[in-house]
């Protein structure tokens, strides 16, 4: 994992995050990267700010400050020495790396017709390191089978950023593409998985091919943008369920909808901090109120990155609770 992260960074400040101390390392998960102010690191409890000989505290004074040749070092790194063909990586504000790692990007804007072209300057990196952690979901996947249907409910995993859906959703369909943790009549029958990974964060594919573990019977559409690639999924590759990141555009909620027309089960993302804060979202309130999903799954930190607040169904009565996945470490 850390060595993908070591390959996009200048050499300052990869020698400062190989000399950090391990258990620092280990649990890792975002570099901050400012020009001309103090490096930081997030990890597991808290925060702290960065000096040239790998010490770490709550000082920013005593911070080693990246320089513009630093900054302008990892925009080349993370392009691969091509800006130009990031336009839309650009625009958006963030390009995701191998590894399934995001890097965010802060600086000055261009604007074309009132709407941002891209971002120019590019003077701050947020590196957000993803891990897999492998039986994240095996406490949640009971409460989301459908013995009935042979399948899964249609499930929506909700949280705010940085608090394990990804992670969540990323075992889910590979607990459910291998038929594992699943009590009959799933169990030992694993289900067709199509996953459309437009930031490339879920899979981690390098040339298509995913480097994080998403189960034997799992396609993934990497790259594409969700709306588009949930109905290329449904024409050409029939899955029986569809996972995607972080929905809340008009679009998805088309294509979310043709999948269920279709019979399909759709497991989901979306930010929020809990079931009110989804309801108070046009597009997310409207597939609620349509009833497309059957189980509502709400993630905090609280204990940690992954943090099981509760399983709701379809009418939000709470199921019986369930354990935290995780020590914490996770996206």
């Amino acid at each position: 994992m850390l060595e993908s992260i070591l390959a996009i960074l200048p050499k300052t400040i990869k020698a400062i995050v190989q000399n950090l101390p391990i258990a620092v390392k280990e649990q890792l998960e975002e570099i901050r990267v400012r020009e001309r102010r103090p490096l930081e690191i997030i990890y597991r409890g808290g925060y702290g700010f960065v000096s040239a000989d790998s010490e770490t505290g709550s000082a920013p004074d005593a911070a080693y400050r990246p320089s513009r040749e630093d900054c302008a070092s990892i925009l080349e790194l993370i392009t691969r020495y091509s800006v130009y063909t990031f336009d839309e990586e650009l625009r958006r504000g963030f390009i995701t790396v191998q590894g399934g790692h995001r890097v965010g990007l802060a600086g000055r804007t261009v604007l074309e017709q009132g709407k941002v072209k891209q971002i120019k300057d590019v003077t701050g990196f947020n590196i957000r390191i993803a891990r897999q952690a492998v039986d994240a979901g095996k406490m949640v996947l009971p409460y989301l089978i459908d013995p009935g249907l042979s399948s899964v409910h249609p499930t929506l995993i909700v949280s705010p950023p940085q608090q394990g859906k990804t992670t969540m959703l990323r075992d889910l369909a590979r607990l459910i593409s291998s038929g594992s943790g699943q009590d009959p009549p799933v169990h030992g029958r694993g289900l067709k998985v199509g996953i459309v990974d437009e930031r490339s964060e879920l899979a981690a594919s390098v040339h298509g091919v995913p480097t994080f573990d998403v189960g034997p019977r799992t396609d993934v559409l990497d790259g594409c943008p969700k709306a588009e690639g949930m109905m290329m999924m449904i024409r050409s590759m029939s899955p029986d369920v569809l996972a995607v990141d972080e929905i809340g555009r008009p679009e998805d909620a088309i294509a979310i909808h043709e999948a269920v027309r279709a019979g399909i089960r759709v497991l989901a993302t979306a930010h929020g901090n809990d079931l009110a804060d989804i309801r108070s979202r046009p597009i997310l309130r409207e597939l609620m109120a349509d009833g497309v999903f059957s189980r509502y799954v709400v993630l905090s930190r609280r204990r940690g990155a992954g943090t099981v607040e509760a399983v709701y169904d379809g009418q939000g009565a709470r199921l019986d609770a369930v354990p935290s996945f995780s020590e914490g470490r996770r996206r």
